[in-house]
């Protein structure tokens, strides 16, 4: 995601780029043009083309640049969310209220040539509180954000007046998009419970890696840190959208819901290995050092972030690179704990298997949504999102193929008589030191 921040005057237009910083995947690029960064442009931006990130104006920079401006009136679209298929006309009403003293001019900017130009509306003096309905028609797919300018610009608050517009191929596949999410939502939500319920009926853990499990519910946990902060806590949406004024939040409901979830399935495995048999399995050192160095780290980002030294933003951004960093590993450790066993008993293949789903439906929609609005920046431009959903997707084909093909049919451990049995645990391939444990039980 591309952050556009240009500030508009009679004679000067600058732009600048920002890096991007959250996890959205369909967002489209978005934009600043407003006459209340004139004041301040000079100490925000830097020159164009670099890749610095953009300082977050303040709500005090901006009252008091108001206050100073004597603004008359207020100028704000009915919505600031608009989207229709390509081609159609889309009604839209301008809201201005207050009056002007003088004859003010708004001017439209679109960021992305997807809609046909809007011609300029010119505020009389003494007019109040006045409605004018626009007409969007769209040239092409895609999205693009639509911004009100004024002149001049000390007349008319237009620091609202902006709205972000969606053009799509097609109204089914945003539909049929939908349905896709919610399939993968509901196989991922579910994919937990197959490996709780093995564990129940066997009255055993063994089989489930311990480095897998405990990995999964720190990143989890780091997850729902995320969601719930930036869903919940009005103060870190206030700096995300000082840096993206134009943005929509990227947790929604459903993430908070699925992250909570998660973690409260995870945390049943976990007593599960508390009372369950488990032989002699135990977390690796290199686990616990992962995890120690996790905790230190978090614990240091939660100390500078209440002195004021980064914003709580910026601690979730580091929350949700450790959880993207878990996601990448975690599944390590159970795939070599199968091949050193060459079985996969007691690691149930119910969770790969609507893992699998989920992960599959989730890149699917990915290119369903490129597709529908031309926006294919959203997958190879976001490589890290694309990149891990497909990771999990070939680890869970792996597992498959561990289970259905290499190891098929094997209940216990096929020990190598050449190699002794380790006793004690220091990576996280090496975990276990009674290795052949899952010969116990035969439910997957």
């Amino acid at each position: 995601m591309q952050q556009w921040f240009t500030v508009v005057s009679s004679s000067v237009a600058q732009e600048h780029h920002t890096s991007p910083g959250t996890m959205e995947s369909t967002s489209p690029a978005r934009s600043i043009y407003t006459q209340h960064f004139l004041l301040i442009a000079a100490s925000l931006l830097a020159s164009p083309g670099t890749s610095e990130a953009v300082t977050p104006v303040s709500s005090l920079h901006i009252s008091t640049l108001l206050r100073e401006s004597n603004l008359t009136s207020t100028c704000k679209f009915e919505t600031h969310d608009l989207k229709f298929v390509d081609y159609q006309t889309k009604n839209l009403s301008l809201l201005v209220t207050g009056n002007n003293e003088k004859e003010v001019t708004l001017m439209f900017h679109i960021e992305v040539d997807i809609l046909k130009q809007i011609p300029n509306i010119t505020l009389n003096p003494g007019e109040k509180n006045e409605s004018y309905s626009l007409v969007l028609e769209a040239t092409s797919v895609g999205h693009t954000v639509v911004v009100v300018n004024a002149s001049p610009v000390n007349m008319t608050d237009v620091s609202d007046a902006f709205v972000r517009v969606s053009v799509s191929h097609s109204e089914d596949l945003d539909y049929f998009s939908d349905v896709v999410g919610w399939i993968y939502f509901t196989a991922w939500s579910v994919s937990f419970y197959p490996q709780t319920y093995s564990n129940w009926r066997r009255k055993s853990v063994i089989g489930l890696h311990f480095d897998y499990l405990s990995l999964n519910i720190v990143g989890f946990f780091l997850y729902s840190v995320f969601n719930v902060c930036l869903y919940w806590t009005a103060a870190i949406q206030d700096q995300y959208f000082h840096r993206h004024p134009f943005g929509v939040n990227p947790v929604q409901l459903n993430d908070v819901l699925f992250s909570l979830h998660a973690f409260f399935a995870c945390s049943i495995q976990v007593f599960q290995c508390c009372v369950y048999e488990r032989g002699d399995q135990q977390i690796s050192k290199t686990a616990k050092t992962i995890l120690a160095a996790v905790i230190l780290l978090s614990l240091v980002m939660v100390i500078v972030s209440s002195a004021a030294a980064v914003q709580w933003l910026d601690f979730l951004y580091f929350v949700s690179y450790v959880k993207l960093f878990i996601t990448l590993i975690k599944y390590i450790p159970q795939a070599y704990y199968n091949y050193r066993r060459k079985s996969t008993s007691g690691w149930s293949i119910g969770n790969i298997l609507l893992d699998f789903t989920g992960g599959t439906l989730s890149v699917a929609q990915m290119f369903i949504i490129a597709y529908n609005y031309n926006d294919w920046g959203s997958i190879f431009g976001d490589p890290t999102k694309f990149g891990l959903g497909l990771f999990s997707v070939i680890f869970d084909i792996f597992f498959m193929i561990q289970h259905y093909v290499l190891y098929r049919g094997n209940e216990g451990y096929q020990r190598d008589l050449n190699s002794p049995q380790p006793t004690h645990s220091s990576s996280l391939t090496e975990s276990v030191s009674s290795v052949d444990y899952g010969a116990i039980g035969n439910i997957h």
